[in-house]
């Protein structure tokens, strides 16, 4: 293993393009630099998956930083293009990519064959010289790594960030990139009922749990930075946000806003909850709640006073309240289902639909916590919890059907979109 003082500056710092490459789309990449073929064919044979990689890496150090930075550039101007034919997603490298980039537009994932080919081989050492040692070594000991960086040109009034996955498939590395918006859309643009909006803000309600659901690319984060940036506009306090990684960076405003990510700032979720509770939070903002220690590090920070907000992978609210469950063994079920009950104050679930005009429209389901759907969820009557909504119009509240009817009535979705999305499709048949 190199030593730290040769690793090249962490991905976290901006990488510099040039200005035609910031300004402009590109039509056609030139190929990989040629000593991407050279490193490929140094690699010892009996080495294996892990073994190969690392013996690339060891490779990328030895070369000159100027040929790094041309390694660099190649995935940096493929970063680039995303933002000129506006994806939201890219992916390549692996065999599964056939050799080409892949980008997805308003929700539809193409290959781009005009951009060119690179081999597996050649992606490998590509996605390698984006790494840093310690990215190296979490890649080889869990297949996988998540990070985000920056681009900067000389024309651009802040740099465009980007949050990367890289992992294996089969022997070789791919990487998905993922945009991150340098824009926060207004919490008022979402269309929210305005006892719930006023709700999501800290000073209206001081402590208790919001979760903000949806599949991957459902928007989620989208969502939460719009949270926080209301109120880092509007309330005086300390946020702390905690990622995997951070997308974006709130400036303080009239909030002091920290950022710790997970693998540089924090080990974990859990760690990252019990150190805020020690660092005079007002709100703590979750990146998700994946395991029962996060779940429960979240829990207690509602139960100490504060305000969390959090993402979690579900399609409805109330999934979301049974998945959060499920992950604790049945004997500590009722106790979950007691202090859930207790410290929730709303879910949103959502989903971003194909429009009419082309592009993709927010459909979401909201869930305010009334003290009938506490006592719903303290007593296991999650079934209860649907109905609920349907009624909770006066409260801010509905269901993802009623959503995806309104959009249907306004002609912004057709009936098809409706349904296919829908999670009760008995019922949004009985709607259309």
């Amino acid at each position: 293993m190199k030593t730290a003082s040769r690793l090249k500056p962490a991905p976290s710092r901006q990488a510099l393009v040039p200005r035609e490459s910031a300004n402009t789309a590109i039509s056609a990449l030139p190929k990989p630099p040629a000593v991407c073929e050279t490193l490929g064919e140094a690699v010892p044979r009996v080495l294996s998956e892990a073994g190969r990689i690392q013996f690339l890496y060891d490779k990328i150090l030895d070369l000159a930083e100027d040929t790094r930075l041309m390694l660099q550039l190649h995935i940096h101007q493929l970063a680039m293009h995303m933002i000129h034919v506006g994806a939201s997603d890219m992916d390549a490298g692996g065999p599964a990519s056939n050799e080409v980039v892949w980008y997805r537009v308003d929700g539809v994932k193409k290959p781009h064959n005009e951009l060119g080919s690179a081999s597996s081989d050649q992606m490998d050492i590509l996605i390698l010289s984006l790494l840093s040692d310690a990215q190296v070594k979490k890649l080889i000991n869990e297949y996988s790594v998540d990070f985000s960086y920056s681009i900067a040109g000389e024309d651009m009034m802040r740099p465009r960030r980007f949050r990367a996955s890289v992992y294996f498939d089969e022997e070789n590395l791919a990487i998905n990139l993922r945009v991150v918006r340098d824009e926060i859309r207004p919490l008022d643009s979402l269309g929210f009922h305005g006892s719930v909006q006023k709700g999501l803000l800290f000073s209206s309600i001081r402590d208790g749990l919001t979760l903000i659901a949806g599949a991957t690319g459902a928007g989620k984060t989208t969502t939460l930075d719009a949270i926080i940036d209301a109120n880092n506009q509007t309330v005086n306090g300390h946020i702390v946000v905690i990622g995997d990684p951070i997308e974006y960076r709130h400036q303080s405003e009239k909030c002091i806003v920290r950022h710790r990510e997970i693998g540089r700032g924090v080990a974990s979720f859990k760690d990252g909850i019990v150190q805020a509770l020690h660092q005079d939070p007002d709100m703590i903002v979750i990146g998700e709640m994946l395991s029962p220690g996060t779940i429960s590090a979240a829990l207690d920070a509602t139960d100490s006073g504060h305000r969390v907000f959090s993402t979690i992978h579900t399609r409805s609210a109330i999934e979301s309240i049974e998945r959060i469950i499920a992950e604790y063994p049945s004997i500590e079920q009722d106790r979950v289902r007691a202090r859930l009950g207790d410290v929730l104050n709303c879910i949103v679930a959502q989903k971003l639909c194909p429009s009419k005009d082309g592009g993709r429209v927010l459909a979401k389901e909201v869930l305010w916590v009334t003290p009938s759907v506490r006592a719903a969820i303290k007593n296991n009557n999650l079934s209860e919890i649907y109905q609920m909504m349907w009624e909770g119009t006066q409260a801010g509240m509905h269901t993802l059907e009623q959503d995806l009817h309104r959009l249907f009535r306004k002609g912004i979705i057709n009936a098809e979109v409706a349904l296919s999305y829908a999670n009760n499709k008995k019922r949004m048949r009985q709607m259309l």
